[in-house]
């Protein structure tokens, strides 16, 4: 009697992995643009932030998105996602440039074009976790995800150079620097898109293939109804305001330094991304042998640490080498909180990619707070505001992740 072959998802997953590369460039490019776009605008603080708010803020359709794509597959929304992401930054580079020649209001239209793009990373974003997850064994879905992070880091980590390198380069932040870049990135998108609706990737039945794992399920009538899904969007909610809370409170750490080098300031973000690229990647080498929830809490409270120590340094560079150091330990979050908000859903775990992803709304929300704690009372307090989120994280990953499904 002949065993049933098991199913090779290389191919597969390399598109994922080069999906999840595009994903980290887009959104780590965006929040690099803060210090070029307070300055180039002349902007508060909190109006900074709203790089933020316009990008994030696109996660709010994150649960229309998973429907959307529980009716045209994987594929399909892969397809879609980046043809909008794509599109986003040709009206971006084309819109900046009229609004330049007719003295309109140039950082509404970045603001807006943004949010397109946005939209289309959300439609990846939505793909890339669930499908990573089902291509392969169930007990090996958190290594998988965290090797798609770290390859997802890569791009976090060159996306800073290319702002200092191709759209600054040492020159005074002006509007007019960032059509032509964002021209390339838009026909460079859609050209990833043209070559995906020609590629052939497999179908996947979540249910039976939690079955066929053997994998015990609590089946229930909707995705809704899973305590650990909606626990698991407030953990990426407040992780969001932990990941990006770091880079976009550099700028300001930098200013009470004496430090307002634009130039300077984006370039010491490739530290912090580059921390989480290498934490990603050693992560993936450590879920081999230790449980996700121990590795998950350890990271927890050594990012706490660092960001607690580099408040106490905080009138040195010390302090700012401290905070950048966070993102070592950072790198494992995103996956994990992911990982185990998707667990043991079956055919629910396309729409709860969805609710899980709305969490990302908390970079969204809590970082204009941020910003304006900042204009209020100054960045270190801003910045402790960050331990109330590395707690909740903690609750989740011990106990709430628990709820409703042991």
């Amino acid at each position: 009697m002949s065993q049933k072959q098991t199913p090779n998802y290389t191919f597969a997953l390399i598109v994922v992995f080069i999906v999840c590369f595009l994903i980290g460039f887009i959104t780590t490019m965006n929040n690099s643009m803060i210090a070029f776009c307070s300055k180039a605008f002349d902007l508060t603080a909190q109006q900074g932030q709203y790089v933020n708010s316009a990008f994030y803020g696109a996660y709010l359709l994150a649960i229309p998105f998973s429907l959307l794509m529980s009716k045209i597959g994987y594929k399909g929304t892969l397809i879609l996602g980046l043809a909008v992401a794509g599109i986003g930054f040709v009206i971006n580079s084309l819109g900046i440039d009229a609004a330049i020649t007719a003295q309109g209001n140039v950082y509404a239209v970045f603001l807006s074009s943004m949010c397109l793009v946005a939209m289309g990373v959300v439609m990846l974003q939505n793909v890339a976790n669930p499908y990573v997850m089902v291509l392969g064994s169930p007990e090996k879905g958190a290594f998988r995800m965290t090797l798609s992070q770290a390859l997802n880091s890569v791009a976090t980590t060159v996306a800073p150079i290319f702002i200092t390198t191709v759209i600054i380069a040492g020159k005074e932040p002006a509007p007019e620097l960032v059509p032509g870049p964002f021209l390339g990135l838009g026909i460079f998108t859609l050209l990833i898109c043209l070559i995906l609706v020609f590629l052939k990737l497999p179908k996947i039945d979540e249910g039976k293939q939690s079955e066929e794992a053997g994998e015990k399920l609590v089946e229930k009538s909707s995705v809704f109804a899973y305590p650990h899904v909606w626990l698991g969007a407030l953990g990426i909610f407040m992780y969001m305001g932990v990941e990006i809370g770091v880079p976009s409170m550099l700028p300001y750490r930098f200013r009470e330094l004496g430090i307002n080098d634009s130039d300077i300031v984006t370039s010491y973000l490739a530290f912090y991304w580059g921390g989480m690229m290498v934490g990603r990647f050693a992560g993936a080498a450590i879920l081999a042998k230790f449980e996700p929830r121990k590795l998950l809490t350890a990271c927890l409270c050594l990012g706490a640490a660092c960001i607690a120590l580099s408040l106490v340094f905080a009138s040195s560079m010390i302090g700012i080498w401290l905070m950048l150091a966070a993102g070592l330990f950072h790198s494992v979050m995103w996956p994990l909180i992911f990982n185990l908000g998707l667990q043991k859903l079956g055919r629910h775990t396309k729409a709860a990619s969805g609710v899980i992803n709305t969490g990302v709304i908390g970079a969204a929300m809590l970082m204009p707070v941020m910003g304006a704690m900042v204009d209020a009372t100054g960045v270190i307090i801003a910045m402790c505001l960050m331990f109330v989120f590395y707690a909740y994280i903690i609750w989740f990953c011990n106990w709430g992740s628990k709820i409703g499904i042991e």
